[in-house]
C-alpha cells in the first residue's frame, strides 16, 4: 500500500477510538500484529484488537485527539492525546502518547509501539501511590501484571 492508505489507517484507528469502536480499531491490525506500550507489553496476534475492545468498552468518557500523524509506504507515526476516567480509581487522566507503526502490504498495522510517560500517567491514574511509586519498577510491574490479567479475563468472556 502507499503512504496515503497507511495514513488513512492511522486516521481510522484513532477516529474509531474516539467513537469507542473497538471492533473498528481491531480491523486496523494484521492477523500477526504486535503491540507494546508501557502498560500492555508484547501483545501479539488478536491481543491488540482485544485490548482496544476492552478499553473502549470500559471507558464511557474516552475522548481522543489525533494531534499529528504521518506515514509512508512502510512506516508511520502519530502523536495523540487520550482524555478519560481511569475506571479502577475514578481519577481523570490526560495521556500524551507517541506511536510508531509498521504496516503490512495490505495497509494494516503489523507493529505498533506506543510511548508515554508512565510516571506522569500513574500520578494521574493512581493518585498519591502513583506519585510516590510510579517511577519504580515494582509499581510498573504491578500495573502491567494487572493489565495483562484484565486482558486475559476479557478474552475468556
Amino acid at each position: 500500500m502507499g503512504a496515503a492508505e497507511n495514513k488513512a489507517t492511522v486516521e481510522r484507528l484513532y477516529a474509531a477510538m474516539d467513537r469507542h469502536d473497538g471492533e473498528a480499531m481491531a480491523a486496523c491490525y494484521a492477523a500477526d500484529a504486535k503491540f507494546s506500550d508501557p502498560v500492555f507489553v508484547d501483545l501479539t496476534g488478536d491481543e491488540p484488537g482485544d485490548m482496544w475492545r476492552m478499553l473502549t468498552a470500559r471507558s464511557a468518557d474516552l475522548r481522543v485527539e489525533l494531534v499529528e500523524h504521518d506515514a509512508d509506504e512502510r512506516e508511520g507515526s502519530a502523536h495523540w492525546v487520550a482524555h478519560y476516567t481511569f475506571a479502577q480509581t475514578g481519577r481523570a487522566v490526560v495521556n500524551d502518547v507517541r506511536s510508531m507503526f509498521v504496516f503490512d502490504d495490505s495497509g494494516l498495522i503489523r507493529v505498533q509501539l506506543d510511548e508515554f510517560d508512565f510516571w506522569r500517567w500513574s500520578r494521574q491514574a493512581l493518585g498519591r501511590k502513583g506519585q510516590l511509586l510510579g517511577w519504580t519498577p515494582v509499581l510498573q510491574h504491578t500495573v502491567r501484571d494487572r493489565a495483562r490479567a484484565g486482558l486475559e479475563a476479557f478474552r475468556d468472556l
